[in-house]
């Protein structure tokens, strides 16, 4: 049982397929599962594989409805249907017990029907932005407690489509309109990810985990224009995007390969850069979501499905809304999300 809720920690809560931002915070980051710590063999703790490479596909879907202004949600059903379905494919190579190299990339398909001027139904489907880095346990495993802690360097580069358009009605007349900025599979500018990831066994066949992460993007704006009106927001800002994870996960007594898990995550796009300008048109805002969920084990292979539920959400107001006098910005949120994904030792 608690080799199982190990696999839960590295594989469901972990997974590749987790959700960076539901709805209009546009942030389609990923996460890595924590195949580290799992023997292709008998899953043991801090165990290394004889297999060095892992993939990971993972597959996530959400449709955003719920429309809010700062904490507010107002009954506004018919704005805007946003549905995003986003792939994502992972690699890891491991080269020895403690360093790694890794690489993602998301494929993104998504339909935004808005019902505002530029007023349409936007479909795009295209590759993300790619991250090529290393992660370095801070202990050779396997350790001695049950706990280790890794760091992550990512470089993320601009491969991914930051210009998308489709049909729209603006003034009358079927355009060539700029998507929505949550729709852009890619953000147009180069970054790097620094990541943390760790667990700790508590009980038995119980363990605890924890899971932080943040994009810095560099870059100002993209020079793709939005559409918009507004002061300073004629062209898309790049923004930072973070991501943080924590809870708890438990074997289930007589099922062998089955484990469960439940926390707490929160996710969002903030305001401020820590790194270059913070014009143009962003949302920043933030979800905090409940995270359950549960994993299947089969030799060589893990299934995870998780399920985050939106308890609260901010649509926070920018540092141009703000020099425009607006004290909270809106956004679309959708209430909950699909995450599934699947990895294979080789």
């Amino acid at each position: 049982m608690k080799k199982i809720a190990i696999v839960l920690v590295c594989a469901a809560t972990f997974g590749l397929g987790s959700a960076w931002g539901q709805g209009c915070i546009a942030a389609h980051s990923t996460q890595r599962t924590m195949d580290e710590l799992v023997s292709a063999n008998d899953h043991s703790p801090g165990g290394l594989s004889i297999h060095n490479l892992t993939v990971t596909v993972g597959y996530r879907v959400f449709n955003s409805n719920k429309y809010f202004v700062g904490t507010e949600e107002i009954n506004r059903p018919t704005a805007v249907r946003n549905h995003q379905n986003i792939f994502d494919i992972g690699v890891e190579y491991k080269l020895t017990p403690r360093w790694s190299l890794i690489a993602s990339v998301p494929v993104f398909n998504g339909t935004r029907n808005q019902i505002y001027p530029p007023q349409g139904v936007f479909q795009v489907s295209g590759i993300g932005d790619l991250t090529v880095g290393a992660q370095a346990w801070v202990f050779r495993p396997p350790t001695e407690n049950g706990g280790n802690v890794a760091i992550s360097l990512s470089l993320k580069a601009p491969t991914g489509v930051d210009d998308a358009t489709g049909s729209a009605l603006y003034q009358g007349q079927v355009i060539k309109a700029t998507a929505d900025q949550s729709m852009q599979p890619g953000d147009g500018g180069w970054g790097f990810l620094i990541a943390t990831q760790g667990y700790q066994r508590l009980w038995h066949s119980g363990f605890g985990y924890m899971q932080g992460q943040y994009l810095v993007n560099p870059m100002n704006t993209n020079g793709v224009a939005t559409f918009r009106r507004q002061p300073g927001q004629g062209v898309m800002s790049v923004a930072d995007q973070y991501l943080w994870r924590a809870g708890l996960a438990q074997a289930v007594p007589k099922l062998h390969g089955v484990a469960v898990s439940f926390g707490v995550r929160d996710e969002g796009v903030p305001a401020h850069d820590l790194i270059g300008g913070n014009d143009g048109f962003r949302r920043p805002g933030y979800i905090v979501s409940i995270d359950p969920g549960f994993m299947v084990n089969f030799r060589r292979d893990t299934l995870s499905v998780n399920g985050p539920w939106a308890v609260a959400r901010n649509r926070e107001p920018s540092v141009t809304e703000i020099k425009n006098g607006t004290t909270g910005g809106d956004a679309f949120f959708a209430d909950y999300t699909v995450i599934v994904s699947l990895a294979h030792h080789f």
